[in-house]
């Protein structure tokens, strides 16, 4: 019983994390326990154990006898995130190019042949982009490294859906993951952790470039 209450957590978990990132729950928005329910099809002890998970991970807010939100994204907090990922994503890389596997490189290999094709939406390509990261950060073998990237990843995927009109450069991703897969597979964990610093500072480039441009913008201050 305690393992099937864990999975439906766990599920729970990520449905309703993944709604948050996909801001179909927009940042101020209220978390109503009956209506999550409801929707995530779970009781209320599995709902309220993601909905912890969720707060520990900053993406809810519980404030007393008011509720629980979506938490808020910061923006001055944008370096404080990219810091921390640009420290512990070519760590993984370094750990992935000496542990990893070829079937581990295979997989990447076949999830970037699909990012190649034509046709693909930017959240198609943002998929993509988190497989191969999934991939690297399972190769690690460091499942307290994992987790930690993966909530990481999580927030930054987060602006990336906020700010997604403003980036474009899609293409660009593909040949930096092209590039890190070449190095994970000659098991250079010099050139893998480069590339992968070089990848999340692109990403960090083009987000700060979107929210900049959107806090500039006239409509910012709603007039």
């Amino acid at each position: 019983m305690t393992s099937k209450k864990s999975s439906l957590a766990q599920e729970a978990y990520e449905e309703l994390r993944a709604l948050i990132i996909r801001l179909e729950f927009a940042p101020g928005d209220v978390l109503g326990e009956d209506d999550l329910r409801s929707r995530l099809g779970v009781g209320r002890t599995p709902l309220r154990e993601a909905l912890q998970r969720l707060e520990r991970e900053h993406f809810v807010t519980v404030i007393p006898r008011r509720g629980m939100f979506v938490a808020g994204i910061d923006v001055s907090e944008l370096s404080t995130l990219f810091e921390t990922r640009m420290l512990l994503e070519p760590y993984a890389a370094r750990l992935a190019a000496i542990r990893g596997a070829v079937e581990h490189w295979d997989t990447m290999a076949q999830a970037l042949d699909v990012m190649s094709s034509p046709g693909l939406s930017p959240i198609d390509h943002l998929d993509i982009d988190r497989r191969c990261h999934e991939i690297m950060w399972s190769a690690s073998e460091n499942r307290f490294l994992l987790d930690t990237l993966d909530m990481l990843y999580a927030q930054s995927d987060r602006l990336w859906h906020l700010h997604l009109s403003e980036v474009h450069d899609m293409d660009q991703a593909v040949v930096e993951h092209k590039a890190i897969l070449d190095a994970l597979r000659a098991g250079d964990a010099d050139a893998a952790s480069e590339l992968v610093e070089t990848h999340v500072r692109s990403f960090d480039t083009q987000i700060r470039a979107a929210v900049t441009a959107s806090l500039e913008s006239p409509l910012a201050g709603g007039g």
